[in-house]
């Protein structure tokens, strides 16, 4: 062995951390009022499992683009307000970004012709207390963050569901 080659073998072999291996996945949950007391949720299963409507959202698209591919059905396609917050997580592999964009509330009609984008899922509205308690530990808590970010005005930023910064949209 040269002098060279026996001196990089000693030294002992860095090693990258488990992040960002893989590019971010990056979608969209919807909290979808429905009137002023009930949100529309999707039971993943059909046994129980309630979460949020949520999507990926695709290269060069917003995520309230994402939205109106996620829930579709509405003559005039679905009423977009606004984003109230986004979650950067990392996993394991890589970052994980979660939009988190409201409608305008809708009517029990409006829902009878929505389809969510996945079709064993079923479209369920529930009362808004309800539908916090059913949905999993941190879902309730960015719904929770989400709806108080819309009752507000503002946007929520968070790191690993910690928020990291609140910013005001009601500028104009």
């Amino acid at each position: 062995m040269t002098p060279t080659a026996a001196s990089a073998a000693a030294l002992p072999r860095s090693r990258a951390p488990y992040e960002n291996w893989r590019p971010p996945v990056i979608g969209v949950m919807l909290l979808v009022p429905i009137g002023a007391d009930e949100l529309l949720v999707a039971d993943a299963t059909g046994c129980g499992d309630i979460v949020l409507p949520t999507g990926s959202v695709e290269n060069d698209e917003s995520p309230e683009q994402a939205a109106q591919r996620a829930l579709q059905g509405t003559r005039h396609g679905l009423p977009v307000l606004r984003q109230v917050a986004v979650n950067h997580m990392q996993m394991r592999r890589r970052k994980v970004i979660s939009h988190l964009v409201a409608t305008h509330p809708l009517t029990h009609e409006d829902t009878a012709d929505l389809a969510y984008r996945d079709p064993r899922a079923v479209l369920r509205v529930l009362p808004t207390g309800q539908a916090i308690t059913e949905l999993p530990e941190n879902a309730q808590a960015r719904l929770l963050l989400g709806l108080q970010a819309l009752a507000i005005g503002v946007m929520a930023y968070l790191e690993g569901d910690v928020v990291q910064r609140v910013e005001s949209v009601l500028a104009s």
